[in-house]
């Protein structure tokens, strides 16, 4: 997690790119993202379309600061098919996050918790610990997601709705 993340704030500075990509073998995108994410990109994701003349591909779209611009068109036009990108300028809000771990019968899970104006708004168990302790226990996966939302519910309950 980015570190300037923690807090609630509004982020300028931010760029989409994005492009189109046809003719790319789709095993090359987990390798392209990691690359993207690891250069500094904020998020990146690949959406399915259909190209001229009914031809499938990709549209990848890749969030980050200005400041990692360069760096991002390099990997974009060295890792993939693409001959050009669109940019568009943006800015992004994000809530404050952090995490709290929590007792399941498989071990200690993360949640990740993000918080509005002081209140918690979204909270999602971290994916890499529940997958960990559902392959080590040989559980489903589910059970482990769901048991981590119930420890944070025990640990955090929602308080009672105003009439």
């Amino acid at each position: 997690m980015f570190e300037e993340h923690k807090l609630e704030h509004k982020q300028s500075g931010m760029v989409m790119l994005q492009t189109n990509i046809d003719d790319m073998n789709p095993e090359f995108c987990p390798y392209v993202s990691e690359r993207l994410l690891s250069a500094g990109a904020h998020d990146v994701f690949w959406i399915p379309i259909l190209m001229k003349k009914g031809r499938p591909g990709f549209l990848l779209n890749v969030l980050t600061h200005t400041k990692y611009l360069d760096a991002m068109e390099t990997i974009i036009f060295e890792e993939t098919t693409t001959l050009g990108m669109r940019y568009v300028w943006t800015e992004c809000k994000r809530l404050e996050r952090h995490s709290v771990e929590v007792a399941t019968a498989w071990g200690i899970i993360r949640v990740k918790v993000g918080v509005m104006g002081g209140k918690t708004v979204q909270f999602a168990p971290e994916y890499a610990d529940c997958e960990a302790a559902a392959k080590s226990y040989t559980v489903p996966l589910k059970m482990v997601y769901e048991a981590a939302k119930r420890g944070y519910h025990d640990l955090h309950p929602l308080p009672p709705r105003s009439p």
